[in-house]
Order: C-alpha cells, then structure tokens, then sequence
C-alpha cells in the first residue's frame, strides 16, 4: 500500500492545500483518507484535498511526500487519472 502527497502549495478557501492520491486503487485511497480523518467531500475525481494542517498527519500515518509532477506522473502510469474534462469520467 503506497500513497503520495504532494507539498501543501495549492491555494484555495484562504489557504493551501495538497493533493493525496493511491497508485493502486481507489478504494485503497479512500480506507487511507478515512482513517487520517478526510471528509468524503474532500475526494476530487481521483485525489483528496488534504488542508497545510493535514499534511503532517498524511505522513506520520504513511503517505510519501513526492512533488506535483511525480504525483500526477505515477498517477498516470496507474490509471488512476481522472481528468476534469474527458479521458475517464469524474466521480467518487
């Protein structure tokens, strides 16, 4: 079971955010965001937007800190991307 996160760096809502993402499925995603205590509304077609707050709790519980690039790179190469517009549908 491997999860990424990419460095806190999104801005949104007043603040910034990263992005989670599982390079095996999605529901592995969803047990590990569950369990750092993610909203189920914080899941965006194949990532969670995990809040600067978060991050050190992602990590502490396993998530490994990779860059943007890398993130979307392994999530690609998973196929496991879901683009908003085409190429996969959206959803939960």
């Amino acid at each position: 079971m491997t999860l990424y996160i990419d460095p806190p760096t999104w801005p949104g809502h007043g603040m910034l955010w990263s992005h989670l993402v599982s390079d095996v499925s999605f529901e592995e995603l969803h047990l590990f965001a569950g369990s750092i205590g993610c909203p189920a509304r914080a899941f965006e077609r194949d990532h969670y937007d995990v809040p600067a707050h978060r991050y050190g709790d992602a990590v502490r519980a396993g998530a490994v800190e990779i860059g943007s690039k890398e993130l979307v790179g392994r999530l690609t190469e998973a196929g496991l991307r879901r683009r908003r517009y085409g190429g996969g549908g959206g959803g939960r």
